[in-house]
C-alpha cells in the first residue's frame, strides 16, 4: 500500500481538480480522511482477521462499493446545507466516492500485497492492475527505515508528481475557460 500521505496527497490534488473556488475546511478534511479511510480495515489483524478474507486488509473497505457508500454518507452528513438528491449534492456524493475509490486504486499499482478487492461485497478477488510501478508500503514498518524511504521515492514520481501535474491542467483548464469568458463577453459587451 502506498503510504497514507500518499493516499491523502492524491486526494487533495482530486479536489483540487474538482473544486471550483474556495471550498470550506471539512471539503479537504473528508477528502483526505475518505483517502486513508480504507487502510482502517488492518485493525482486523488484532481480531485475527486474515488478510484474505472480505474483512481483510484491501477487502471490502477498499472496493467500489464501499467508495459509493462512503461517499453517499459524507455528502449526506457533511454537507446539509446542499439540498438532499440535488444536481450538487449528487457531485458531492460522487467525488467522495471517488476519492475513497482512489485508495484501492493507488494500492492496484503497488508491487506487493493479495491485491484489491474491487468488487466486494459480491466478489472477493484480488485484483491488481497490469502495471505496477509503486513499492508497496510494508505494515508496522519503521518509516524512517531505508526500505520507507525507497517506497516514499517511489511515491513521489508515481503519485505526488502526477497529482502536481494534475492541479496545473486543472488550473490551467480553468484559465482559459475563464480567459474565454471574459473574451466572449469583451465581445458582447462591445456589440
Amino acid at each position: 500500500m502506498p503510504t497514507i500521505f500518499t493516499h491523502a496527497a492524491a486526494a487533495v490534488a482530486l479536489g483540487k481538480a474538482y473544486a471550483r473556488g474556495e471550498m470550506p475546511a471539512r471539503f479537504w478534511l473528508l477528502s483526505a480522511l475518505c483517502a486513508v479511510l480504507p487502510d482502517a480495515d488492518v485493525i482486523g489483524f488484532a481480531f485475527s482477521i486474515r488478510y484474505g478474507d472480505l474483512l481483510g486488509h484491501r477487502g471490502l473497505s477498499h472496493s467500489l462499493a464501499f467508495g459509493a457508500a462512503l461517499g453517499l454518507t459524507v455528502a449526506l452528513l457533511f454537507f446539509r446545507d446542499e439540498r438532499i438528491l440535488s444536481r450538487r449534492w449528487w457531485s458531492l456524493a460522487c467525488y467522495f466516492g471517488v476519492v475513497t475509490a482512489s485508495h484501492g486504486a493507488l494500492d492496484a499499482l503497488t508491487d506487493g500485497g493479495l491485491g484489491v478487492a474491487f468488487f466486494a461485497p459480491f466478489d472477493n478477488r484480488r485484483y491488481f492492475f497490469p502495471w505496477q510501478p509503486i513499492e508497496v508500503s510494508p505494515i508496522g514498518a519503521g518509516f524512517f527505515s531505508r526500505r520507507e524511504l525507497a517506497v516514499l521515492s517511489s511515491e513521489f514520481v508515481w503519485v505526488w508528481l502526477p497529482s502536481m501535474l494534475l492541479v496545473a491542467v486543472a488550473w490551467g483548464v480553468r484559465k482559459l475557460l475563464e480567459n474565454g469568458r471574459e473574451a466572449q463577453q469583451g465581445k458582447v459587451s462591445n456589440s
